[in-house]
């Protein structure tokens, strides 16, 4: 096929996922009231093929926005209810001794745990201690899981949406900057709006809630995926991503001066990596062949917020990783020219 051909097809598949879009943020709110950015971005994790953590307090719909995407893809969905006894094996599967009926002999089989789908929605992940967290570390970055020496491929595709509760912070286990790293975005979900918080309780209490139909298969989402490793970037988005992220690193030449006051420490390659890849498929979701930087800004905060660290005078001044976020879009110009540095 010629490069012209394939242009083309692009173009189709970019139309196609636009579309796509547009049709699951209708079958979407059928039930869920506002939430748009938060709907956009975790269709940018998806297609970014990532893994989101959404933070909220009870009762904003996170679990069922999550249930409700998956009602509108013909994908595999499991839920699991992090608590405080759940043992590893219980999310990754085990090996048991089955008696083989005909011949007597017994032999282990491996019987997979709730982690063998494609949409996992890990409902409350800071409820559970470390080591059932990091049972989930190497499905997460390898999409595999090990057991019994063996390894054992998870679907494809496979991601995990995750929630976590900031409130009632006795007897959690918040999850370690590791693991946080591992989560592409980590997208906060915060108050409806009064008009949205009024349709909410004139749905919910005279049943007018909708149904949600499949739009979109598994195959559509790896076929998305894939169409964002093709969006073409320029070095002027990507240098101004690689900047963004070597401004937050205390301590480096590039850092801004409150960087170095304000904060522990930065993002890693992650950051850059993350901001590149879901600028690209955010420009696909609304229809573009290119990413921009307003795409890259756009992202920011959801890709960067759990890869920062505030220091304890930042604390004591009420500096959240989101301000130094804002702080940081203004010291970094997205109109410069960025040269890739020598090696």
């Amino acid at each position: 096929m010629t490069n012209a051909a394939n242009e083309k097809e692009d173009l189709a598949a970019v139309a196609h996922c636009k579309e796509s879009y547009e049709q699951i943020r209708r079958q979407l709110s059928a039930v869920i009231v506002g939430q748009s950015d938060v709907i956009e971005q975790v269709l940018i994790a998806i297609f970014a093929r990532g893994h989101a953590l959404l933070e909220g307090v009870p009762g904003l719909a996170k679990t069922l926005l999550i249930s409700s995407l998956a009602e509108a893809t013909h994908l595999g969905f499991k839920r699991i209810q992090f608590t405080p006894d759940l043992m590893p094996s219980d999310v990754t599967g085990t090996d048991v001794i089955q008696e083989d009926a005909q011949t007597g002999q017994r032999a282990y089989k491996f019987l997979p745990g709730p982690l063998f789908t494609n949409m996992i929605l890990a409902d409350e992940i800071n409820r559970t201690p470390p080591k059932t967290q990091a049972a989930m570390l190497e499905g997460m970055q390898e999409r595999q899981v090990s057991a019994g020496g063996k390894t054992y491929k998870l679907p494809d595709p496979f991601f995990v949406l995750a929630t976590q509760n900031p409130l009632e912070q006795e007897g959690t286990y918040p999850l370690p900057e590791a693991q946080l790293d591992r989560f592409l975005l980590y997208i906060k979900v915060d108050y409806p709006t009064g008009a949205e918080e009024w349709e909410v309780a004139r749905r919910v209490t005279t049943g007018a809630m909708g149904k949600i139909s499949p739009v979109i298969s598994g195959d559509d989402i790896v076929r998305f995926q894939q169409l964002v490793l093709r969006v073409p970037v320029s070095d002027q988005v990507l240098g101004y991503a690689w900047a963004l992220v070597r401004a937050t690193r205390p301590g480096s030449k590039e850092a801004p001066e409150f960087v170095d006051k304000w904060m522990s420490w930065g993002a890693g390659p992650r950051g850059v990596l993350t901001l590149v890849t879901c600028a690209k498929a955010r420009a696909i979701l609304h229809g573009r062949y290119h990413a921009t930087a307003a795409d890259v800004q756009w992202v920011l905060k959801p890709a960067l917020r759990h890869r920062l660290a505030p220091n304890y005078a930042a604390q004591a001044n009420n500096l959240t990783s989101d301000k130094l976020i804002d702080m940081l879009i203004e010291a970094v110009p997205a109109d410069k020219q960025y040269d890739r540095p020598a090696a």
